[in-house]
């Protein structure tokens, strides 16, 4: 098999680690790429992945820089030839009120979640363009559709986060490169559990399917929208939320 080259930041948390299965198990070759730092994670990792660890591995990588981003993107593309899929999925909150909040939790959350973003998309598309196939994937929030008490530095970037999308995906449709959003509900992640429990069931009941989503249903839209099959799916935002949100 002629494996796609995949790439995935936030490869190690909680909706990464099931989009790096998903795609291993399409036939991909994915790089899982994450905080090095986070040692006990990237153990836990590489367990939960051991039964593909022929076609995952994890490369440390702290998306806020430009930098570093290119480096990563540039050795990836040195080692297999191609990078063929591009899945932001990483992203921090730091919640409170705007009436409370700092510069430093509006910056560090505007850094990571859209910032980052556009570090590993602006050093990737090129390739993807030459070589005329391309599929990113970024990984927005119900929140970004429906803003929520205590993030607006979340949802401002996770907002943003898809009308860069909709810009990119005008851009390079030409160029055999397609580029979407995923914009999961509340699921079963650990950043999800951190919730205090009354907050979290009053969200559950507020779903309509009536429960917290499983990381693998997030995993299977972006296995979708990766296909070779996928070309004339572009600019557009998918919600994978139970119902929470509900848009004509």
């Amino acid at each position: 098999m002629n494996r796609r080259i995949a790439f995935v930041s936030g490869g190690i948390g909680g909706l990464g680690t099931e989009i790096c299965r998903h795609l291993a198990l399409c036939g991909h070759h994915v790089i899982a790429a994450d905080l090095g730092a986070r040692t006990e994670r990237i153990a836990a990792f590489r367990a939960e992945v051991e039964d593909l660890a022929e076609h995952i591995r994890f490369e440390a990588l702290d998306i806020s820089d430009f930098d570093a981003c290119a480096a990563s993107i540039r050795r990836v593309e040195a080692e297999h030839g191609s990078l063929d899929v591009l899945v932001n999925a990483a992203g921090i909150t730091r919640d409170t009120t705007l009436r409370k909040m700092s510069q430093e939790q509006w910056h560090s959350v505007l850094t990571v979640n859209l910032d980052g973003v556009f570090n590993l998309c602006r050093n990737a598309i090129e390739g993807m363009c030459a070589r005329g196939y391309g599929r990113i994937v970024n990984i927005s929030s119900v929140n970004g559709q429906t803003g929520q008490f205590g993030q607006t530095n979340y949802a401002a970037a996770k907002a943003g986060m898809h009308g860069f999308t909709m810009a990119l995906a005008r851009e390079v449709a030409r160029k055999g490169v397609t580029v979407n959003s995923v914009s999961p509900g509340y699921c079963e992640t650990a950043m999800v559990m951190q919730i205090a429990p009354e907050v979290r069931e009053q969200i559950i009941a507020d779903v309509p399917v009536g429960r917290l989503g499983k990381p693998s249903e997030i995993a299977r839209v972006v296995a979708f929208l990766v296909a070779a099959d996928s070309g004339f799916i572009t600019g557009a935002n998918i919600p994978v939320n139970g119902g929470y949100f509900m848009d004509f």
